[in-house]
């Protein structure tokens, strides 16, 4: 049998855990800020506000971002008595790669710290996808598409699948009068990796809708819904979000407070969640 190194972390300790755990991930997120900042400056331009108000809601806006969105989820395991935590780091970067297309990556890293099935704390596996973009819009439509990609970075078994996975990605939103809708979707099948753990066959289905003030404040709902093809099951959070948009010390930012129900999901998986997220952005 595999020995892994495990952290043994009794319950009494969790809030200090938490406390120590976010405050070390947001020192070495801000040290990505920034890098960011300093590669973004040269090219920041005069993106109006109302319009990068409105770039907040694209997911593959030519605008260059770090999102470091933090999660609480509760009431998980046997006795509804476990809460988990995860730091996604989710650089977003565009390229432009001709006169009328982009390039899009978008990169999840996420930090993780659970107390089912047992106490662990580490990294999980990072999710980076590559969105080709047409410039200008398709019939008023904002499209893109390309593949994503699974890297099995996991610190422990608990905290990933332990397999290199791929797939589609794509997104199509429309933008008018304040409203935002739209849906972004991938599949990921694993084709390599560790023998010993379950193949990788699941679909992500994001379908969003918000509406954005004149103040730069958004409201908004969505689903980040997967569906686990070995499993036969779903797993369907349904969030609900308030952002505002500000500038400090002429950085603008946005800050964004959610709160999710689980629709569906596996046996002993969380019932409610939070979210908060913070936001640098560094228009061109």
């Amino acid at each position: 049998m595999r020995q892994t190194r495990r952290w043994v972390i009794h319950s009494r300790e969790m809030p200090q855990l938490f406390r120590s755990f976010c405050l070390s991930r947001l020192l070495s997120a801000l040290g990505i800020v920034v890098s960011f900042a300093v590669i973004a400056a040269p090219v920041q331009a005069a993106d109006s506000d109302a319009e990068l108000a409105k770039k907040t809601q694209n997911p593959i806006a030519n605008l260059i971002s770090l999102p470091l969105q933090s999660d609480w989820n509760y009431n998980s395991g046997p006795q509804d008595d476990k809460t988990s935590y995860t730091l996604n780091v989710q650089p977003v970067w565009p390229f432009s790669v001709s006169e009328d297309y982009l390039l899009i990556t978008r990169t999840i890293m996420p930090v993780k710290s659970i107390e089912f099935p047992e106490n662990e704390t580490g990294i999980g596996d990072i999710l980076q996808s590559f969105f080709v973009s047409p410039k200008e819009q398709v019939n008023r439509w904002i499209v893109g598409a390309g593949p994503v990609f699974s890297y099995p970075t996991a610190s422990d078994d608990l905290l990933g699948s332990g397999k290199w996975g791929a797939g589609p990605t794509a997104v199509i939103l429309r933008q008018e009068s304040g409203w935002t809708c739209g849906l972004l979707t991938n599949h990921v099948w694993s084709f390599a990796g560790d023998r010993d753990r379950s193949e990788v066959n699941a679909t992500f289905l994001e379908p969003f809708i918000s509406f954005t003030t004149k103040t730069y404040t958004s409201l908004g709902v969505n689903t980040e819904s997967t569906y686990d093809w070995k499993a036969e099951q779903w797993t369907v959070p349904v969030n609900f979000m308030l952002q505002q948009m500000l500038k400090i010390g002429g950085q603008p930012l946005s800050l964004q407070l959610g709160y999710r129900y689980f629709a569906e999901k596996p046996d002993y998986g969380p019932d409610w969640g939070l979210r908060f997220q913070l936001t640098f952005l560094f228009p061109k």
